[in-house]
């Protein structure tokens, strides 16, 4: 139910990046007005988890989830119902649809409370494969707004997402391992007290880089797409939804790959791999038999960046799983957020996302340059009480 859950608030919480070269024809906007829209959704994401992450321990997961849930379907539903005509009327959207991206503070929290150390990257590999929702928004955002108009998409979207919604009452069940709830003075004085600690930073950092870069060129890849290639909406949607799929379907194998050779290692060679990879995008010259494949292993990279950070996660901070999900997957917001708008900014002033591209490599190898600095830390502090458990 974690995975189906964080499935469908997935798809929609990325509605808007398929539906992007549609609207912003219709409301002539401009590349760097349309990279803003889309990357709202993302940023409101980012905020809402740490709200989220609240509830969860508070109320418990599963509450959680069905607030968040009933709030996208009414706010989904009372856009289409007023109909948006204006910018300032989808950055309203993106916001409602900031509550669908806080799902990840309830989906990982649901799943990873039922496992043990040993079990943790798969456990939470396999809940965060819900990024496939992606997915369905890519390929089917497009071919419904052909069909029945972009606005309507948004009506559409709640189905299922309501019937999400009843077998997630029906079956869900929250972990009895859940910390001790706490009123909201004591927890937010737990965020600044994970806030004083260096290791939350660079988890932050680690996820901004992979769970941002995957969702930031998910929202972004059918614009780009449409604008370099000259794709369709609909061949852009499946360009699309084929590099998310892969990187979706490899987080548990990163995961799992981190249950065996340790998270240090294996996000050492996500993000070399996905520097290299950046940076040849941003000089590859616009074809798509040269992108296509670029896009389809960087995205496979981050996707298995993402299960390897949340192999650590839950082992440096198992008391504090609820906060530091908040707090990772803010950052991972955030760094979606920034992939998402600067490419549009990119393609605003200079006429192409390349350098949008280069600065996110840039990125990747700061966090492996700070990953090399603190895994000998790692390894002979917090690492080393985990007896049989790789770090």
């Amino acid at each position: 139910m974690a995975f189906l859950y964080f499935d469908i608030a997935f798809m929609v919480w990325n509605l808007l990046g398929p539906l992007a070269p549609i609207f912003a024809a219709e409301l002539h906007l401009n590349p760097a007005q349309k990279g803003f829209v889309v990357a709202i959704p993302t940023l409101a994401g980012a905020v809402l988890r740490l709200v989220n992450g609240f509830l969860a321990d508070r109320i418990g997961q599963k509450r959680t989830g069905v607030i968040s849930q009933v709030i996208v379907i009414g706010g989904l539903l009372g856009a289409w119902g007023i109909g948006i005509h204006t910018m300032a009327g989808l950055l309203a959207v993106g916001l409602v649809l900031g509550f669908a991206g806080a799902s990840f503070a309830v989906a990982l929290p649901l799943a990873g409370r039922w496992y043990g150390p040993h079990h943790q990257g798969k456990a939470m590999g396999i809940a965060g494969m819900g990024n496939s929702g992606t997915v369905l928004a890519a390929l089917f955002a497009p071919l419904l707004a052909r069909e029945f108009g972009w606005n309507n998409v948004l009506a559409l979207a709640t189905i299922p997402a309501a019937l999400v919604l009843v077998a997630f009452i029906a079956f869900a069940k929250d972990s009895p391992n859940q910390p001790e709830k706490q009123p909201l003075g004591k927890y937010i004085a737990a965020y600044f007290s994970m806030l004083g600690q260096a290791d939350a930073w660079w988890f932050i950092l680690f996820y901004g880089v992979t769970f941002g870069g995957f969702v930031g060129l998910a929202s972004s890849l059918p614009s780009w797409y449409t604008t370099e290639l000259a794709l369709t909406p609909i061949q852009a949607g499946y360009a699309t939804a084929a590099c998310v799929f892969v990187g979706s379907m490899v987080r548990p194998i990163g995961g799992a790959l981190a249950d065996s050779i340790g998270g240090i290692r294996a996000l050492s060679a996500v993000y070399a791999l996905a520097a290299v990879l950046l940076a040849v995008i941003s000089f590859s010259p616009a074809h798509f038999v040269v992108m296509f494949p670029l896009f389809l292993c960087v995205m496979t990279a981050l996707g298995a960046g993402n299960g390897a950070v949340f192999q650590l996660v839950p082992l440096r901070f198992r008391h504090e799983i609820g906060v530091m999900t908040g707090l990772v997957g803010f950052g991972g917001g955030l760094g979606g957020f920034y992939l998402a708008s600067s490419l549009g900014v990119a393609k605003q002033l200079t006429g192409s996302m390349g350098p949008g591209f280069l600065v996110f490599a840039a990125l990747a190898l700061v966090a492996l340059a700070g990953l090399s600095a603190v895994k000998t830390r790692w390894r002979t502090t917090w690492g080393a009480a985990l007896v049989g458990v790789q770090v």
